[in-house]
């Protein structure tokens, strides 16, 4: 069973929306729940939908669900109780379009649109005459942030995130605060809360050598007051900046990347090491989501042990447009490991990575990564940390979660259609388990016993079956030893017989 917070309004403070799939796995029915007595009452048996948009009386103004052809398609509930069409994105347009909010009025609709362009553009549409205005655009970088009043519900200011996050004022009344909020510290700045006078706000700075830092702040003061960091326990701890780099692929894409450095490699503070270092290439899961400038553990760990770390937001990675986003259409396996490649010999030539010890690690498609990884180009890497890995993409699409059956037409036409011939020959071809015969390096397999989403019988079991003589995947021998050249320590580890 699955529970999603579907909507929360200040209309009715001790009541929210949830969606739950505890008649039918694959299908979120809305209930409303008092959050201090329990009780729920069904507001909508879900008849196929994977989404839905709520105004703040808790209207179902609109739900979506995939088309056969990969789409979104939104309708609209009708005075009969059935539905009617509303508005269709195509698949190239559905990961980068979707409907936001309503403002006070419930006739302006708020959404980010990138058909007929290429970034994700924030947008208002009236309802009443279908006239849709543009309100913000990045030509780099879809629509990120959004600040919006807390009553009024109009926009006041946008974010996009290219590298590093940045704000476009949109309403003149809060440029003061928003000028004044980038003085106080250091790192990218985030309303969280406001109050519903509008007198307080509580802010965030996202740090990358840090926790995350709260401040309170007064508006008609302008002052802010530190209030506390979400993990006091990393204060004052030797941690490191991440730097931001943008890498160019084989075939002229801009791949947006990061890298971390330990402490005291880089004497002169050119953001190079003094020496070549060994590198963990970190690759993200999703693979529709996207690496970012900030505080990572992962980061922060391998670099304090003495390691280089690179993450690389390859092509399929969202925050980008669309256009990057489809570049990675039925090229798991294909270009999305070039783009990974790529970077890896940009640190090389940057003087940044030993080429004999690169390392790549990752979890779920960062897993599935590092399979292709140590079989795809067995002798790239000098061994492969694997958590939650996919090692056959057909059985891996032919057992997924039910709550997923809604999106497998998405699934087929961005990663392959298991459901035919060809499909399944594309499928076979990418998958590490064709290949597992090549692995030439260690291997070491995290895997959950009860993971819905890659089963490890799925994963782990078949390919230590089919690995072959030789290579021992799973018992690793680890052992500690103190780096003299870097602080911390830096973990070794040897494959077992």
């Amino acid at each position: 069973m699955q529970a999603r917070t579907q909507a929360i309004s200040p209309e009715f403070p001790e009541e929210i929306l949830i969606a739950l799939n505890d008649r039918i796995p694959q299908l979120h029915d809305l209930y409303r729940v008092n959050i201090t007595t329990g009780e729920r009452t069904l507001v909508l048996e879900n008849e196929g939908f994977v989404s839905f948009v709520i105004d703040d009386e808790y209207n179902i103004r609109f739900a979506a669900r995939i088309t056969p052809d990969g789409g979104l398609e939104y309708l609209s509930p009708t005075e009969e109780g059935g539905w009617e069409p509303f508005m269709q994105i195509p698949m190239e347009d559905i990961l980068t379009t979707s409907l936001l909010w309503f403002d006070k009025t419930g006739e302006i609709l708020y959404m980010i649109d990138s058909r007929d362009r290429n970034t994700s553009a924030l947008f208002a549409l009236d309802l009443q005459t279908g006239e849709q205005t543009l309100i913000a655009e990045d030509p780099k970088a879809d629509l990120s942030d959004v600040m919006v009043h807390p009553t009024e519900r109009n926009v006041q200011a946008v974010a996009f995130t290219y590298e590093r996050k940045h704000w476009q004022i949109i309403d003149e009344s809060i440029a003061a605060d928003i000028v004044y909020l980038s003085t106080v510290t250091d790192g990218d700045v985030e309303v969280t809360n406001r109050t519903l006078d509008d007198k307080y706000w509580v802010v965030a700075y996202i740090m990358d050598n840090g926790p995350v830092q709260y401040y309170h702040y007064d508006r008609e003061a302008q002052e802010a007051q530190f209030l506390f960091t979400h993990q006091g326990e990393l204060e004052g701890l030797p941690l490191v900046k991440m730097h931001p780099v943008v890498i160019e692929s084989r075939d002229g894409l801009d791949l947006v990347s990061y890298y971390t450095l330990p402490l005291e490699s880089d004497s002169d503070g050119d953001a190079h090491p003094d020496e070549p270092l060994p590198m963990v290439l970190v690759v993200h899961g999703g693979p529709w989501s996207r690496d970012g400038w900030g505080y990572n553990p992962i980061h922060q760990w391998l670099a304090n042990r003495g390691y280089a770390v690179l993450s690389v937001n390859f092509r399929a990675s969202t925050g980008f447009g669309k256009a990057f986003i489809n570049a990675g259409n039925l090229e798991w396996g294909g270009k999305m490991h070039d783009d990974l490649l790529d970077a890896v010999d940009w640190a090389i030539r940057e003087g940044i990575a030993d080429p004999e010890q690169v390392a790549i690690m990752g979890g779920s498609y960062g897993g599935y990564a590092t399979l292709v990884g140590l079989t795809f180009t067995p002798e790239t890497f000098a061994c492969g940390i694997d958590i939650v890995g996919i090692s056959n993409l057909v059985t891996w699409m032919e057992t997924i979660p039910p709550y997923w059956a809604p999106q497998i037409e998405l699934f087929a036409t961005r990663i392959g259609d298991h459901r035919t011939e060809e499909g399944r020959a594309l499928l076979t071809e990418r998958s590490p388990l064709t290949y597992v015969d090549r692995i030439q390096r260690p291997l070491l397999i995290g895997q959950g016993t009860n993971d819905p989403r890659v089963p490890h019988r799925l994963s782990l079991t078949r390919l230590s079956r089919r690995c072959r003589r030789g290579v021992y995947l799973l018992r690793m021998h680890c052992t500690q030893t103190r780096d003299t050249a870097s602080p911390g320590r830096r973990i070794t580890c040897h494959s077992l017989p």
